[in-house]
């Protein structure tokens, strides 16, 4: 049995990333009850706050996708609460969830990232589309990436190969999200790294290789069985392998990441990883790509899920 007291997973909230969540919290669930946790599962709700103040957990693993799950509030909330958590602290989630801003960072410390536009839906309308979406196909070139600068799941994401494509990738992307980010698209091997740290400084585990049926990693690709071949651990020779690893630990550090965050690259013709963007709450569900690196590692789940409660009540009560 684990010597751990009463812990709390939080799944399901109010974003578009409400159903992913709701998957991973009952897979944490299930893996710390096997591993001899207390664990109640708790959506966000009015009743959350009265509960963990009646009855603190030992701690709280953050299931939450998307919005307030991965840009600090609920975090900030337990933080007023003094409950422990699993992960990063509000400040740097709320830079990590900022794909632009998390770009700049990364990009500070010496990683490669692709070439980008910001741009807010405000200033797409008042400036005129077509001038600034032919001056970002100039500037960038083709093809290019659209998606949300905030969230998650690959919703409001597309690959635009043409600039007639380009207007309704815009459209898509501002469905989910006020400001898009348009990258310029690298062709390459599409890789999660996730990076774990349970007391000892971060590790990174084993690169998950994505190769979607359909060539693209959308919403559907990664959460329906069946959809997307995963290699774990990704088919990179040994030099690229270090340098995922080496890209996902420097992206948790140079972001003031805490506990556990996965870091999504693509590695180019020529072994060079390329920083796409991280996830400070990664997805636990059937089909997600921390649970693949943990077994690729040959880490039992529930074990590492155990522990990083473990660490994070620690942290709080050392």
């Amino acid at each position: 049995m684990s010597d751990l007291g009463h812990v709390l997973v939080l799944a399901g909230g109010l974003s578009y990333e409400r159903e992913v969540s709701l998957r991973s919290g009952r897979r944490v669930s299930e893996v710390l009850r096997a591993a001899g946790v207390d664990v109640e599962a708790r959506d966000t709700d009015a009743s959350l706050v009265p509960s963990m103040l009646a009855d603190p957990p030992e701690a709280v693993f953050v299931t939450l996708h998307g919005g307030a799950g991965e840009d600090g509030a609920i975090r900030s909330i337990l933080e007023l609460l003094n409950v422990p958590y699993v992960g990063a602290d509000p400040d740097a989630c709320r830079v990590a969830f900022d794909k632009p801003t998390a770009k700049a960072v990364v990009r500070s410390v010496g990683l490669h990232t692709p070439e980008s536009v910001t741009l807010p839906k405000e200033t797409f309308h008042d400036l005129g589309a077509t001038v600034v979406l032919g001056r970002i196909v100039e500037r960038l070139g083709l093809p290019l990436f659209v998606k949300p600068a905030r969230g998650g799941s690959a919703l409001g994401a597309s690959i635009v190969r043409t600039a007639e494509e380009l207007p309704a990738a815009m459209v898509g992307c501002f469905a989910y999200g006020d400001t898009a980010l348009i990258e310029r698209y690298v062709e390459g091997v599409e890789v999660a790294v996730s990076v774990v740290d349970v007391g000892n400084g971060p590790e990174a585990l084993p690169a998950v290789e994505i190769v979607p049926d359909e060539g693209v990693y959308d919403y559907a690709a990664r959460y329906t069985a069946g959809h997307t071949e995963f290699f774990a651990p990704a088919r990179l020779s040994p030099q690229a392998a270090a340098a995922c690893a080496e890209t996902a630990v420097t992206a948790h550090t140079a972001l003031g990441l805490r506990d556990i965050s996965r870091t999504d690259l693509i590695v180019d013709a020529t072994g060079i990883p390329h920083f796409l963007e991280v996830n400070v709450a990664p997805g636990m569900t059937e089909t997600s790509l921390l649970p693949m690196a943990a077994e690729a590692a040959g880490q039992d789940l529930g074990d590492l899920c155990r522990a990083l409660l473990q660490n994070a009540a620690a942290r709080f009560h050392p």
